[in-house]
C-alpha cells in the first residue's frame, strides 16, 4: 500500500494550509508597507481575517475527507493517523493562541485545550504501549465542532450573530473549552486501568 496515498496527501495539506495561516495571522504586513482592508458591514471584518477563514474552512474539509476515504478505500495507514493527530492540532491549537494574544479570547482557552491534548495523547501512546487502541469518544468530538465553528466566526467577528448582539462565536469557544475538560477526563476514566496495572507491575 502507498503510505502516501489520497488521503494521507490531504492530510499533509491541511497541515500545509495551516501553517499559511498562521503566518497570514501574524505576518507584520504594516511594517513592509502593505495596508489590508477592511471590510464594514456594520462590524469591522479584517481582509486578513477573512482570508484566514476561508483557508480554514478548506482545511477543515480536509479533516473530514481524509479520514472518510481512508476508511472507504481501505487506505488507513499509520503515517495517515499519526500525521491526522498532528495536522488537527496545529489547525486549531495556534489560532486559538494568536486570537488570546490578541485579546480576542480569554488565554484560558488554549491553556485547556493544549493541555488536554497532551494529556490525551499520552493516554494514547500509554494505550499502544500495551497494543491498545483508544477510539475518538463523543465528548471530543463535540468539542473539535464547537471549536471548528467557533473559530470560523470569530475570524468573521461573528456575523451574522452579532447584529442580534448574541455571541455565538465565544459560547461555541468557551463550550468547547468546557468540553476539553470533559473529554480529558472521560478519556482518562476509561483507560486509567492501564496506569494501574503498570504501577502495580513496577512496585
Amino acid at each position: 500500500m502507498n503510505i502516501m496515498n489520497f488521503p494521507t496527501k490531504l492530510t499533509v495539506t491541511r497541515i500545509v494550509l495551516s501553517i499559511l495561516i498562521m503566518i497570514i495571522m501574524v505576518f507584520p504586513f504594516e511594517t513592509i508597507g502593505i495596508s489590508l482592508p477592511t471590510l464594514r458591514t456594520g462590524v469591522d471584518i479584517s481582509v486578513k481575517y477573512l482570508v484566514c477563514c476561508l483557508l480554514f474552512i478548506v482545511a477543515s474539509l480536509t479533516d473530514f475527507f481524509d479520514g472518510y476515504l481512508a476508511r472507504k478505500n481501505n487506505q488507513v495507514t499509520d503515517l495517515g493517523k499519526m500525521l491526522d493527530s498532528i495536522a488537527d492540532k496545529i489547525l486549531v491549537n495556534p489560532v486559538l493562541v494568536i486570537f488570546a494574544s490578541e485579546g480576542i479570547i480569554s488565554p484560558i482557552v488554549p491553556v485547556v485545550v493544549v493541555t488536554r491534548d497532551i494529556v490525551v495523547n499520552a493516554i494514547k501512546m500509554e494505550a499502544a504501549s500495551h497494543g491498545k487502541v483508544v477510539a475518538a469518544i463523543g465528548s471530543g468530538k463535540i468539542k473539535a465542532a464547537a471549536l471548528m465553528v467557533g473559530i470560523v466566526l470569530l475570524f468573521i467577528s461573528d456575523v451574522p450573530f452579532i447584529y442580534i448582539n448574541v455571541r455565538i462565536d465565544l459560547l461555541l469557544i468557551y463550550f468547547a473549552t468546557i468540553m476539553s475538560l470533559v473529554s480529558m477526563v472521560q478519556y482518562y476514566n476509561l483507560n486509567k486501568h492501564l496506569f494501574k496495572k503498570e504501577d502495580t507491575e513496577t512496585i
